[in-house]
């Protein structure tokens, strides 16, 4: 999770986030360079006082910043419409998990079990232990088996809400009678932390979202016990 005055992005927990990550980076080099590039061109061209009367057109240096900047492009859109299809695409998922969001409160569903669904609200200040994080703990955890594809699908009950786990890479919509869906596998055990992203009222901020992950053994032995 992120902490005071941290001004990089979340440690990757799925290796989506860690290609953002990467191409977020990536994109920044490209940008440093232009950025170099132009403000040495512009601040040698203020200091420069020498003039020509010859040099009325330039046609090679017209091709060349018509040029170079498409080709810079190229470098950008090629990585990014690999992410784009990656986060887009569901292969085959071991799980399902369907999120409504209701104000302001989460409710969950494991598709794949009878009878496991639970509500999930955040815990109130006053009733916090110290080990629990303000306005991010919930009192029922969503638990996920770690490197396990899973189906994620996000609806709302009420207005506009956001499914958010930055350290997932995960943002999406739940819109009321709309059905939105993604995935994620998750690459570590711990536990992830998220809110809701959207303007949803005025206790939109107090609905966070909580993920435990665990290996695939203690995962079953949870739904063993959510569904006696």
């Amino acid at each position: 999770m992120t902490t005071w005055l941290n001004m990089s992005l979340q440690d990757g927990a799925s290796p989506i986030m860690e290609q953002l990550v990467f191409f977020h980076d990536h994109v920044l080099m490209i940008m440093l360079m232009i950025t170099t590039t132009v403000s040495y061109m512009m601040i040698t061209l203020i200091r420069n006082k020498q003039t020509s009367r010859f040099m009325l057109e330039g046609q090679m240096i017209e091709t060349t910043w018509t040029i170079a900047p498409a080709i810079i492009l190229v470098f950008i859109a090629m990585p990014s419409l690999r992410l784009l299809y990656l986060m887009d695409e569901v292969h085959n998922p071991s799980l399902t998990l369907k999120a409504i969001g209701h104000q302001w409160y989460w409710s969950y569903e494991y598709s794949d079990f009878t009878k496991l669904e639970f509500d999930s609200y955040m815990i109130p200040q006053e009733e916090q232990q110290e080990s629990t994080f303000r306005l991010l703990d919930t009192d029922n955890r969503i638990v996920l088996p770690m490197n396990s594809p899973i189906r994620m699908i996000v609806t709302a009950a009420d207005v506009l809400h956001s499914w958010t786990i930055p350290s997932l890479g995960v943002k999406t919509d739940a819109t009321p009678g709309r059905l939105n869906q993604t995935s994620f596998s998750i690459s570590r055990p711990g536990i992830l932390y998220g809110q809701c992203s959207e303007i949803c009222g005025a206790n939109h901020s107090f609905m966070p979202i909580t993920i435990e992950s665990v290996p695939a053994k203690y995962f079953i032995n949870w739904v063993s016990k959510m569904s006696e």
